[in-house]
């Protein structure tokens, strides 16, 4: 499905553009790649009046605020260093912008989300971010089950499995929403001259 619309109140999401995830190889796009169109993305969702939310992921050196379950898996290991968890400078700072810390993949639960989109009347979500198959794809299926139309920027996210990027792109987005690069986004949020 090819972007149509984005609604006038939808919000950009970016997940997890933090110091320690983008110093993390990716692929098909490398995370400075990721940011940059990130940013620019940012910049006219800001121009146009529209939320933009910084999501970023930080768990305590301890590991009790990590999701219980067991996995063949576990998602990290160590102690993360200081300031892995801070969102990457080029990003951060606006005073408009809304700050979400997650704990899990996903930046709907356990975090106050979609109480902060709700209250802007925000009705789609166009997402970026690191990685794919995890933060941006748990985001997108959540969005959806609460009934935000959603956007995924295929060029401004990446994974760190090229397969695993293109599975959800090609076979799980389509199902969620709708699919575009940033510069269909970045025309959609033009004004139209009429």
């Amino acid at each position: 499905m090819a972007l149509t619309a984005l609604d006038r109140t939808a919000a950009l999401v970016a997940i997890d553009l933090q110091n320690g995830i983008v110093g993390i190889p990716t692929r098909p796009h490398a995370p400075s790649e990721v940011v940059a169109r990130t940013v620019r993305l940012a910049e006219a969702f800001r121009a146009a009046f529209r939320p933009v939310v910084l999501v970023r992921v930080s768990l305590r050196p301890d590991g009790t605020d990590a999701a219980p379950g067991r996995t063949e898996r576990p998602s990290r290991t160590g102690t993360p260093p200081a300031g892995w968890d801070d969102i990457v400078p080029q990003l951060a700072g606006d005073p408009g912008d809304i700050v979400v810390t997650k704990r899990n993949w996903g930046a709907f639960h356990g975090t106050d989300l979609d109480v902060q989109l709700r209250r802007r009347g925000v009705t789609q979500i166009v997402l970026t971010g690191i990685a794919t198959s995890a933060g941006v794809e748990s985001t997108a299926r959540a969005a959806h089950e609460h009934g935000y139309h959603v956007t995924t920027v295929t060029d401004a996210m990446a994974d760190r499995d090229d397969e695993m990027h293109r599975h959800a792109v090609e076979r799980i987005f389509p199902r969620l929403g709708e699919t575009g690069t940033t510069e269909e986004v970045l025309a959609l949020l033009r004004p139209r001259v009429r």
